[in-house]
């Protein structure tokens, strides 16, 4: 979209901007879908989203440890890991504001080492103070911290472990996704045979990289989407969960004052092992 590049705004500000006739082509109103050409006169005046307000709200969290310097958090499926555009309460950065008087960093990812996508559930690790998010940032850059994933995906893969490279970025046709591109950012996913179920497998995932979408791009990608991944494979009305079947499960680091070795579990929900009971049963 040509304002999008001309203004440096997202594709979809824009667009909601010139639905709201922001935007004239040769003094008609111009629509997201308005072809132009050569010689057209195009005047627009979109503002840039107002920035986000972030307030603490007094929402119940699962901490699996904290101290002075840092907590492990295990998010609920259905939590976005923090505000954006669209989805400004209700998030885990939200309660952390609640929960912890001051968060270091920028306050819409206040302590954030790292996120989850909204329908993962699992451990996430946040700082308290600056020194921890700036050593635990660094570490996690460095790939020094451990993180194990299990999900739920669509058949079996042909071998039972292996590695799925492919460097990552937007989807040009649609921004809600991402895909392998040749100029993305590189991005590694080990994954391993957990458990072969009926019409479908339970892996173990490692990251080396941490991409948005990464386990669910890279798996679509072999052939094997994640079951009930509504962006990547399609939605399954059968199984309880209301999005893709991926659990954060394992968390290993250091600690950043300590420099003691922490590592931490979390068994997955209900609704995950009630998915996994499902695709056990032979089928009917």
């Amino acid at each position: 979209m040509l304002l999008a590049r001309l203004t440096g705004l997202s594709r979809s500000h824009v667009a909601s901007a010139l639905r709201a006739d922001a935007a004239t082509v040769n003094g008609a109103a111009g629509k997201p879908s308005t072809l132009l050409d050569e010689g057209d006169r195009i005047a627009y005046a979109i503002e840039p989203p107002r920035p986000l307000e972030v307030e603490p709200e007094a929402i119940a969290l699962e901490i699996a440890y904290e101290d002075d310097d840092l907590l492990v958090v295990d998010k609920p499926a259905g939590m976005v890991t923090h505000p954006a555009h669209g989805a400004v309460d209700g998030t885990l950065v939200n309660a952390l504001l609640a929960h912890v008087a001051s968060l270091p960093g920028e306050r819409v990812r206040a302590g954030l080492i790292h996120r989850l996508d909204r329908d993962t559930s699992g451990l996430i690790l946040v700082a308290k103070t600056d020194a921890a998010l700036g050593t635990l940032g660094r570490a996690m850059q460095a790939r020094y911290i451990e993180r194990a994933y299990r999900g739920i995906v669509v058949g079996t893969p042909e071998e039972p472990a292996g590695t799925i490279r492919g460097a990552l970025g937007r989807d040009p046709r649609n921004r809600l996704k991402f895909t392998i591109r040749n100029e993305g950012k590189p991005a590694t996913t080990h994954y391993a045979l957990r458990e072969k179920l009926a019409g479908a497998s339970e892996l173990d995932f490692r990251l080396e990289t941490g991409r948005t979408h990464q386990i669910r791009v890279h798996l679509a990608a072999l052939g094997h989407p994640l079951v009930n991944d509504p962006l990547y494979g399609r939605s399954d009305a059968r199984v309880p969960i209301a999005g893709q079947a991926l659990h954060a499960w394992r968390l290993r680091f250091k600690h950043p004052r300590t420099k003691q070795m922490l590592s931490f579990e979390s068994e997955p929900p209900p609704e995950y092992l009630a998915t996994l009971a499902l695709f056990r049963r032979p089928p009917q």
